[in-house]
């Protein structure tokens, strides 16, 4: 018998490279950890929409490349943590180590390294769609 929600959460990919979101969506898969529920991706290719899909609300965590251009994503996560009231845990993917500072600076909440361990992400994403099931704030 399963313990996991039913209800699905959202999952918002942001990359300019449409090879890059399948990657992401590969590694993830359908249920990161069987104690959560589904992952149901919602995915961006500019930071316009990536802006305009976090207003919307209903995001439960937000992936991004770090490598994205022109916007990368470590600065679309540090806008979404100064600008979206109750912005969603944000897991960022880095193309090197030694960016893990600006990664501290984006205010990422987690980080994963290329070449992309579908492990090491689907993990990842479970402790932030664990840690977000229990933190978001109630719907006014």
């Amino acid at each position: 018998m399963s313990t996991a929600p039913e209800s699905p959460m959202k999952v918002l990919v942001y990359s300019d490279d449409a090879n890059t979101r399948a990657r992401i969506r590969t590694a993830i898969g359908r249920r990161p950890a069987a104690d959560l529920p589904r992952v149901e991706f919602v995915e961006c290719a500019t930071q316009p929409a990536v802006v305009r899909r976090l207003d919307e609300g209903g995001i439960d965590v937000l992936v991004v490349d770090g490598e994205a251009q022109p916007a990368g994503g470590l600065g679309v996560c540090r806008q979404a943590k100064d600008e979206v009231f109750d912005c969603p845990p944000v897991l960022a993917i880095i193309a090197r180590r030694d960016d893990g500072w600006l990664a501290t600076w984006s205010r990422a909440d987690a980080v994963v390294s290329l070449p992309l361990d579908p492990m090491a992400l689907a993990n990842a994403l479970a402790g932030l769609m664990r840690w977000r099931l229990e933190n978001r704030l109630p719907a006014l």
